[in-house]
């Protein structure tokens, strides 16, 4: 009597599925970044008049939540390198939830400015470790998909001021508002959290080995190497970081406000300059990936640079409502795929310690989008607004001649993917 063998039993989840999973949760904690931060900054006039405070003070109580974000990504990152971002991630996640609710909740001036370091703390936590697992994702990948990730990002921002406006029209308090999306935040962190990779080890490395995705002739060799100090290849990403971030502060805070005291443009027509920014900035990052796969980083930031450079020179030049409202697109579409890029890169530089090496970049770049708006501020009074643009434009041109620091070939997401990798890379 013939006796069939039993199959084999198959692993109940592939690596293709797995990566794919993993793919779609951090979409999903990219987007909720975006919406807490977004119901945030549609909340901020309702909760400035509830705690009674003027423009000035909140200007001076919103350096707190930069200050927050600040010190959560630099304390995230190498507990990222140590737990996992499979564990860092929800946790950040739920941090950030939590803290929402806080702002909406304050009634002075020193509990809002307490609020508002506690949430950009949870903030700065959810920024590095989900950034850190997103660059997991794109090696796994092999292929560039970090902009997306951040257009996701942008998306959840949408999202929230759609829902914001909605919340405000039906009456609803800051406090339950925020609170409401505390508890959706915190359903969402724990319902992605399982899908999340884990980390990934690399017992056949040799101590001494330059890790894989090294860039750069300063990048350390060996994790142990690594831990000793920030490689100084590091820093010029985050200095690149921060100059591009600072050209996102100066369109976020001054586009509107330049259509309207330097053109004398409406201010329903002003405020469609930072739309169109805003819009470029999402679509070109939905676009940047399959662009950075068949031209490389180097492309992506150099010529991504120069045209935000030629779209901001003329936006602050032109003496035309028009002509502004394209500068201002133009500048969206250069900067979209350039910030994704320097994170991508900082955390394939040496996978071991991605976490921090992506605190610094994210750290100094955070820095650079809070103090663009205020550098240009104190310079108007020297000079007019169109003309203090040209700072960002300056940053641009740096970014765009400096962009060799990303030369292609030196990160694994732009290898071929193995054969066996087909799969998880579909």
């Amino acid at each position: 009597m013939e006796t069939r063998t039993r199959p084999e039993t198959r692993p109940s989840t592939s690596p293709g599925t797995r990566l794919r999973a993993g793919r779609a949760a951090t979409f999903a904690y990219f987007a909720l970044n975006g919406f807490l931060m977004g119901m945030w900054i549609v909340h901020i006039p309702s909760i400035e008049h509830r705690v009674g405070i003027s423009h000035a003070v909140l200007g001076w109580l919103l350096l707190l939540l930069g200050a927050g974000a600040f010190v959560g990504m630099q304390l995230v990152g190498p507990l990222t390198d140590r737990f996992g971002a499979r564990t860092v991630v929800p946790l950040s996640a739920a941090l950030c939830s939590l803290t929402l609710v806080l702002p909406g909740l304050a009634t002075h001036a020193w509990a809002l400015g307490a609020a508002l370091l506690l949430l950009g703390l949870g903030n700065g936590c959810l920024d590095v470790s989900m950034n850190a697992h997103a660059v997991q994702v794109e090696g796994g990948y092999r292929r560039p998909v970090m902009s997306t990730f951040h257009a996701t990002f942008s998306i959840g921002g949408v999202l929230a001021a759609a829902a914001g406006a909605r919340t405000l029209a039906l009456g609803w308090s800051p406090a339950v508002a925020l609170g409401a999306v505390a508890l959706l935040g915190l359903v969402v962190a724990a319902l992605a959290a399982p899908a999340l990779l884990p980390a990934t080890s690399r017992p056949n490395r040799a101590p001494d080995a330059a890790p894989p995705g090294s860039t750069g002739p300063d990048a350390v060799t060996g994790s142990v190497r690594a831990r000793r100090g920030t490689p100084r290849h590091i820093w010029v990403l985050a200095a690149l970081a921060l100059m591009i971030m600072l050209c996102e502060g100066v369109a976020n805070d001054w586009s509107a406000l330049h259509l309207r005291t330097v053109l004398d443009a409406p201010a329903a027509t002003a405020a469609l300059a930072y739309g169109a920014f805003a819009t470029t900035m999402t679509l070109g990052r939905l676009l940047a990936d399959r662009a950075a796969a068949r031209l490389g980083p180097v492309a992506i930031l150099r010529y991504g640079a120069a045209t935000a450079a030629a779209g901001l020179t003329a936006a602050a030049l032109s003496p035309w409502i028009p002509l502004a409202l394209a500068g201002w697109a133009v500048f969206g579409a250069g900067l979209s795929g350039c910030v994704p890029q320097l994170f991508s890169a900082a955390g394939h530089t040496d996978p071991d310690n991605a976490g921090a090496n992506v605190s610094r970049v994210a750290g100094l770049g955070y820095l650079g989008m809070l103090a663009g708006p205020a550098v240009i501020g104190p310079l108007t009074h020297v000079v007019p607004l169109n003309l203090t643009l040209l700072l960002p434009v300056a940053c641009c041109l740096v970014a765009a001649t400096t962009a060799g620091i990303l030369r292609p070939g030196r990160s694994p997401r732009h290898t071929a993917a193995a054969p066996d990798d087909a799969g998880a890379a579909a």
